[in-house]
């Protein structure tokens, strides 16, 4: 019975020291420094352009988007480029991989491009090759030097990870750079390539931090990472689906939108970006749940939204 009362007493102080630092973390830990984030380009807008593409960014640039996100690999020829896609098949309609052509024989991008979350849907514009061109990482830092770059780092390993840190240092980048890889192993390397760079959470370390989160430690656990991206699920994208699997995916919501997790890590100078939203109901439920930012692939209709909402 007395150890049932000391149990009792020790969970209760865990507890209670668990939900005080939830709230004030900032006793525990020192808040990171980062640029308030509120309007996020996919792919710099792959519905309203070519993604990937220094027309995209320039678009969304000029709409006043506060990151650019992109994903890298490498050529045969030590480029890093600015691309999806491991192979040219889908942007391209060429059989083979980035990684082993040239940069000088990468193909332009198809006139007609389908968007990855818009099933369904593509884009097509002007046939204009300056439009279509697979550009380099350089010349997206050569171009928008004052606009924070999100790197999703494709395959390419540690070569792909010491390219593009290369160009990070060379353009002096650190603080307006942020990087990372869903596979927890290549999210360190970036981290341990250069610790100074913004980092997003693995797949892994976003599994250990709800982990954390749900089992109340979260407040005491030092974290590496410096921002945190996630997908939110809304009912148009999963009416398709059988009753189970909507099931499955409403308990992945459930667990997934936390806001009281989201103002935590806020107070920890974590910041939380939802991706990848399309519509303005969408828009609203990641505001309604307290995330930072939205990452779009129609930087307009994000753009107008936020005006809306000012208005």
């Amino acid at each position: 019975m007395a150890f049932l009362s000391v149990l009792l007493a020790s969970f209760s102080s865990y507890a209670v020291t668990s939900l005080v630092l939830l709230h004030y973390p900032q006793l525990l830990h020192k808040p990171k420094t980062s640029r308030k984030i509120k309007h996020i380009s996919h792919r710099g807008g792959a519905g309203e352009n070519y993604e990937n593409t220094l027309t995209a960014f320039a678009h969304a640039v000029k709409l006043g988007t506060d990151m650019l996100e992109l994903d890298c690999h490498i050529t045969k020829d030590k480029q890093v480029v600015v691309a999806h896609d491991p192979s040219l098949l889908r942007i391209a309609g060429i059989d083979a991989l980035i990684k082993d052509l040239n940069y000088h024989q990468l193909p332009l991008i198809k006139t007609s491009l389908n968007i990855d979350f818009e099933p369904g849907k593509y884009f097509t514009g002007e046939e204009d090759e300056t439009h279509r061109k697979i550009p380099l990482l350089k010349h997206v830092f050569e171009s928008f030097p004052d606009v924070v770059v999100n790197i999703d780092v494709k395959q390419g390993g540690d070569e792909l990870i010491e390219e593009i840190e290369k160009l990070i240092t060379a353009h002096n980048r650190e603080k307006s750079t942020i990087w990372g890889s869903f596979k927890e192993e290549s999210s360190l390397k970036c981290y341990y390539q250069n610790p100074e760079v913004g980092r997003y959470f693995s797949l892994t370390g976003v599994l250990k931090l709800y982990l954390y989160f749900f089992t109340g430690l979260l407040p005491f656990i030092s974290l590496k990472e410096t921002h945190l991206e996630i997908p939110l699920y809304t009912s148009k994208e999963t009416s398709h689906l059988s009753r189970r699997q909507q099931l499955i995916l409403r308990l992945a919501k459930f667990l997934i939108i936390r806001p009281a997790l989201f103002r935590h890590l806020n107070k920890r100078g974590i910041p939380t970006y939802a991706w990848v939203l399309n519509t303005e109901s969408e828009f609203q439920l990641a505001l309604d749940a307290g995330v930072n930012g939205i990452m779009t692939d129609y930087p307009s209709k994000l753009r107008n939204f936020f005006l809306n909402q000012c208005g």
